[in-house]
């Protein structure tokens, strides 16, 4: 396990899936954890595992589409913790898997908002803290689909290829602030959004889905001393979901 005592990390999307295995192996770390999403009840069972694994939990819900969200979450976090170490920006919306020509424009912009610019203005908000510690790491949960463009989902694609450009961006600005920006390109991976838009079938004939758990120990790695060396890299982690083990 790579440790991460006396650190603090704050989690979006964290009541299930891969934020929620995130924040969890986190704590089982040492990190202190806050954990955000919009709904607060998983959100604080999620919380109780951290207490129960001896650590300090944070709740704070909040809409990513909402400026004025995000800078509470930043804000809270900072102001119950007096520090933030790592970021997770793990929070995403998978849409149906439509044409652009058919897809819903609202649809398409809270793709775009909630993907890409909710973790650009998250960086924002914790940039100043970590600048000022002279450390940090910020974590980036992109996806197979931001690697390649493709038939279907096209919002979706091109925000998680531009979380990729984001995470480039930030590691050579973020650099000599001594602040490790990298991002987890993941395969499928079996979590409830996953299993909703890709339905029982494509799933009973496809590739065998990850563990959440598989994409925390990567992102454990990252948000350790461990991968000072590493900085502006998008990792990927496919599994078996790896297009090379297609038959």
């Amino acid at each position: 396990m790579y440790p991460l005592q006396g650190k603090t990390a704050l989690v979006t999307g964290a009541s299930q899936g891969i934020g929620r295995a995130i924040a969890l192996a986190f704590a089982e770390a040492g990190a202190d954890v806050a954990v955000s999403a919009r709904t607060r009840s998983a959100l604080e069972q999620v919380a109780d595992r951290i207490r129960a694994a001896g650590r300090r939990a944070l709740v704070v819900t909040a809409d990513l589409t909402i400026a004025a969200d995000i800078a509470r979450i930043a804000d809270e976090t900072l102001a119950r913790f007096g520090r933030i170490d790592v970021l997770v920006n793990n929070a995403g919306i998978i849409p149906p898997f439509v044409d652009l020509v058919d897809a819903d424009p609202d649809v398409l912009r809270r793709v775009i908002d909630v993907n890409l610019v909710a973790p650009a203005l998250l960086a924002k908000a914790v940039l100043p803290a970590m600048i000022g510690a002279r450390s940090g790491k910020i974590i980036n949960i992109s996806s197979i689909g931001g690697r390649k463009g493709g038939k279907g989902r096209a919002a979706y694609r091109a925000a998680k290829a531009g979380l990729i450009n984001l995470t480039e961006s930030l590691a050579a600005e973020l650099k000599a602030h001594g602040i490790d920006v990298n991002c987890i390109c993941p395969g499928g991976v079996d979590t409830e959004g996953v299993r909703q838009a890709f339905g029982p079938e494509r799933i009973a004939t496809g590739p065998q889905l990850m563990l959440p758990e598989e994409i925390a120990a990567v992102a454990l790695f990252l948000a350790s001393p461990a991968s000072s060396a590493i900085t502006g890299t998008a990792i990927d982690a496919f599994g078996m979901t790896n297009p090379v083990f297609r038959s």
